[in-house]
């Protein structure tokens, strides 16, 4: 299992959060997630511009086995998505944490949102207790 970056935060349904300098937030699935879901063939990014909610639904990505919702980690405006994923979705599972990233959020509350989200020790934690 690839080691959990110590600057993410994430939620409990495996989607990952890191503050960038200019107050923007970058998002993705977990390694542990790409991991579940297995070869990843299709990805079906927000758009530009969207306004999303901590919570719901903004992505979908679908690998052979399955099609899993990608949920936004902070409410607040799309401002970037990775165009190079829907031609090869196959980066998250290579590099989850790094090119594999998903779309990017102005946030509209970043300090109390971010407290709602797990550390990456907790969050280590969940894993380990889903995996018995």
């Amino acid at each position: 299992m690839q080691e959990i970056p110590g600057d993410l935060k994430f939620m409990k349904s495996h989607e990952w959060a890191r503050v960038e300098d200019k107050g923007t937030v970058t998002c993705g699935i977990s390694d542990h997630a790409q991991g579940l879901l297995g070869d990843l063939v299709y990805v079906e990014l927000p758009s530009v511009g969207d306004t999303v909610k901590a919570g719901n639904a903004c992505a979908v990505v679908e690998s052979v086995k399955a099609a899993s919702d990608v949920y936004a980690p902070l409410s607040g405006e799309i401002v970037a998505v990775n165009d190079a994923l829907p031609d090869k979705p196959e980066t998250i599972n290579e590099d989850a944490y790094g090119d594999g990233w998903l779309f990017v959020i102005k946030p509209d509350n970043l300090a109390e949102e971010l407290e709602e989200l797990l550390d990456p020790d907790a969050y280590a934690e969940l894993i380990e207790s889903e995996d018995h």
